[in-house]
C-alpha cells in the first residue's frame, strides 16, 4: 500500500500495516490509538449509537446492514448481561482482509470492541476466530493482555475464542452455537440474536472490519467518515485483490471506486493476457466480466448490476482460466462445508458437485446445464441459512456469460481446453 499513495486510496485501517511492531500497544498509542475510545466514553451510550448511525457505517462482513441500526435493535436494559460477538471466522474462498487486519493492527479491533461495548451496555465481549489461525490467535491474545494491563478496557472483559474450523460458523447463529460449545448449526429466526443471542441474552454480532472501523468515526468525526463513499454506501473498505494481476494485495479505498481503477492500482492483468472474468464479492456472488469494470463498487450499484459487493474478495481470472473448473472448485467447497441441517443445501450441493465434476472431465450428459439451473432455483431462497444461497449463486451468472464453455464439458475435459500450466502463477517446488 505504501508504494501506491494515490488520491483514490484511503489507507486508514491499513495505514500502519508495514511499520515496525505495528501490532504493539506502544505503536498504536504513538499514532493516536484509543483516542476514539476516550471520546466515546465521554458520551452517553445512546449518543454513541446515534453517531454510528449518522456516519453511515454498514456491516463489512457481507450483508452491508447499517451498523448503528443493528445496535439499536437490542431491547431496553433489564439489568442482565448483554454481549458483543465479533465474527472473525473468515473462510470463504478469496476472503483475506480480516486476518491481516488483526495481525498488523489488533488494537484497532480492540478499541472498536470497547466503543461498541460501551454503546450497547456490554461488559463481556467475544472474538470468534478459526482454530487454524493460531498465529492470529496469539497476536490478539497478546494485544488484549496489553490493553487490559494498561487499564484501557476498564471493566470490559474480552475473550478470544477459537472454533474448530467450519465455514458454517461464519453464519451468526451457527457461530453462537459453536461459542456455546455445541456443533455449529444455524438457528431458526426469530428470535433474532439482538433479542436472544449468546446464552439467550441480547447480543450484537458484527464482523472484524466493521468493528475496526468504529474508532475512526470518533477519533475523527461523523462528517469525516460520511464524506467517503457514495450517498448510500458511505465510508471506506478493504478490497482484497487476488489472481491474475501484477500486484495482488489489500487496497483500502472509498466505496464507489471501480474495478477498472483497482485493476490499474494492482498493475493490471499479468503481461500478455487479458481479463476473462472476476468475482466481485467472493465466491458467493455472481461473477462479472470486463463489461462491469466501470460499475461503482457500492452495495446498491453492484446489486443493480446483478451481483453482490459482499466482502469485496475480488478474484481476477484471465483468458487461460477454465470457468467450469473455477466454479467446480467453489461448489466442492460449499458441498464440503454444508452443515447438512436442511435438505436443499445438503442435497443440492451434493448434486451440483456431481454434475460439475462430470463437466470438468468432459463427461457431461445432455440436460446437465438445465438440471443445474433447476437445482440452483430449488436451493436459492429455500435453504435454512445463506450457505445454500451462496452455493447456488455463482452458477447462473457463469452460465449466462460462458454457456458454450460449459457445453464443451459434454465432450472435452477442461484441462485440455485450458491446460493447468497456462493459468498457474507459481509451481510448487519450482518449474517442472
Amino acid at each position: 500500500m505504501s508504494a501506491l499513495k494515490l488520491d483514490t486510496l484511503t489507507p486508514i485501517l491499513s495505514e500502519h500495516w508495514g511499520e515496525d511492531q505495528s501490532w504493539t500497544l506502544e505503536h498504536y498509542l504513538s499514532v493516536g490509538g484509543y483516542e476514539g475510545l476516550k471520546k466515546a466514553l465521554t458520551m452517553e451510550p445512546a449518543a454513541v449509537v446515534d453517531a454510528v448511525k449518522a456516519s453511515g457505517l454498514a456491516g463489512r462482513g457481507g450483508a452491508g446492514f447499517p451498523t448503528g441500526l443493528k445496535w439499536s435493535f437490542l431491547p431496553p436494559d433489564d439489568g442482565g448481561p448483554r454481549y458483543l460477538v465479533v465474527n472473525g471466522d473468515e473462510s470463504e474462498p478469496g476472503t483475506c482482509k480480516d486476518i491481516p487486519q488483526i495481525m498488523a493492527n489488533p488494537h484497532c479491533l480492540i478499541e472498536g470492541m470497547a466503543i461498541t461495548s460501551h454503546a450497547i451496555g456490554c461488559q463481556h465481549a467475544f472474538l470468534y476466530l478459526r482454530g487454524e489461525v493460531v498465529h492470529v490467535y496469539r497476536r490478539i491474545l497478546n494485544a488484549i493482555k496489553e490493553a487490559t494491563a494498561a487499564g484501557i478496557l476498564g471493566d470490559l472483559k474480552i475473550v478470544a475464542h477459537c472454533g474448530a474450523g467450519a465455514y458454517i460458523c461464519g453464519e451468526e447463529t451457527a457461530l453462537l452455537d459453536s461459542l456455546e460449545g455445541r456443533r455449529g448449526h444455524p438457528r431458526l429466526k426469530p428470535p433474532f440474536p439482538a433479542v436472544e443471542g449468546l446464552y439467550a441474552r441480547p447480543t450484537v454480532i458484527n464482523n472484524v472490519e466493521t468493528i475496526s472501523q468504529v474508532p475512526g468515526v470518533f477519533k475523527n468525526s461523523i462528517d469525516w467518515y460520511a464524506s467517503m463513499g457514495s450517498d448510500r454506501s458511505k465510508g471506506h473498505g478493504l478490497f482484497s485483490i487476488s489472481g491474475h494481476v501484477v500486484r495482488p494485495g489489500q487496497y483500502e479505498a472509498p466505496l464507489g471506486i471501480t474495478m477498472r481503477t483497482l485493476l490499474a492500482l494492482a498493475g493490471g492483468i499479468r503481461p500478455g493476457h487479458e481479463l476473462k472474468f472476476w468475482a466481485v464479492g467472493g465466491s458467493s456472488a455472481p461473477i462479472f466480466t470486463a463489461e462491469q469494470l466501470d460499475v461503482p463498487l457500492t452495495y446498491e450499484d453492484v446489486r443493480a448490476a446483478g451481483s453482490m459487493l459482499a466482502t469485496r474478495a475480488i478474484q481476477v481470472f484471465d483468458e487461460t482460466t477454465s470457468v467450469v473448473r473455477v466454479i467446480s472448485q467453489w461448489i466442492d467447497f460449499y458441498q464440503h462445508e454444508s452443515c447438512g441441517k436442511c435438505t436443499p443445501c445438503r442435497e443440492g450441493t451434493y448434486w451440483l458437485k456431481q454434475i460439475m465434476h462430470r463437466l470438468v472431465k468432459g463427461e457431461g450428459r445432455p440436460g446437465d446445464l438445465e438440471l443445474m439451473e433447476d437445482i440452483c432455483s430449488n436451493i436459492a431462497g429455500r435453504s435454512f441459512c445463506a450457505l445454500g444461497d451462496a452455493a447456488a449463486t455463482p452458477i447462473p451468472a457463469a452460465l449466462k456469460f460462458f454457456r458454450e464453455e460449459f457445453e464443451a464439458g459434454y465432450r472435452t475435459p477442461a484441462w485440455e481446453l485450458f491446460p493447468y500450466e497456462k493459468s498457474n502463477l507459481f509451481y510448487e517446488g519450482g518449474a517442472r
